[in-house]
């Protein structure tokens, strides 16, 4: 029987501020678990990127071809990351039941630039099949702290005609806890092994 092949690119979209913070410690066995498969990953910190939001000009509809935005920031270069990735993975802590303002930013600007759904004609979905998954931190339990963004995701992905592959999320019981543990490190590591499967 053929053996699957492993994850070639990883691209992770890291929306926290914070290098040293939650979701970024998180991210350290579970990048480690995908490269030890023989993934290679990459992360995009997007509060280092210029991403401006998106106004609706329908300028990225006029080509199907390419991403098309009208806006001159740093979100070109990464849907050619994004277009490139056999997996795209979205990490970030909760802010008020969602993501943070830059990954939001960036996931209404990819909805239209990959997505030629609104124009005069319906054109393509530019990613269609992709799979996605979420990684996520949060102050409340994650079936009522993260519900609303993996929610808005499901649908999100289903629209654009992307493969949603799943969730996993860890919680931070308070400022004055330590936050990782041998628990969330070993959960998070099997999370990143299923993603390897589902590919």
């Amino acid at each position: 029987m053929r053996q699957r092949e492993a994850v070639k690119q990883v691209l992770i979209l890291m929306g926290s501020p914070r290098k040293g913070g939650n979701t970024a410690a998180l991210l350290t066995p579970f990048c480690r678990e995908l490269e030890g498969s023989g993934s290679q990953t990459e992360t995009v910190w997007l509060y280092d990127r210029h991403i401006e939001p998106c106004v609706a000009c329908r300028a990225c509809q006029r080509d199907w071809t390419k991403f098309g935005c009208s806006r001159q920031d740093d979100v070109q270069g990464i849907f050619d990351r994004v277009l490139a990735a056999d997996l795209l993975v979205l990490a970030t802590p909760i802010y008020s039941w969602y993501c943070t303002p830059p990954m939001k930013a960036l996931l209404d600007r990819l909805v239209y630039g990959m997505n030629k759904y609104y124009g005069t004609e319906k054109g393509p979905s530019l990613w269609a099949g992709k799979p996605v998954a979420l990684l996520m931190t949060c102050g409340y339990r994650p079936e009522s702290g993260c519900d609303l963004f993996e929610t808005g995701m499901r649908r999100y992905c289903k629209h654009s005609q992307l493969r949603y592959l799943g969730s996993h999320a860890e919680r931070h019981l308070g400022y004055d806890t330590v936050f990782m543990d041998a628990g969330k490190e070993a959960r998070t590591r099997a999370f990143a092994q299923s993603l390897i499967q589902m590919i």
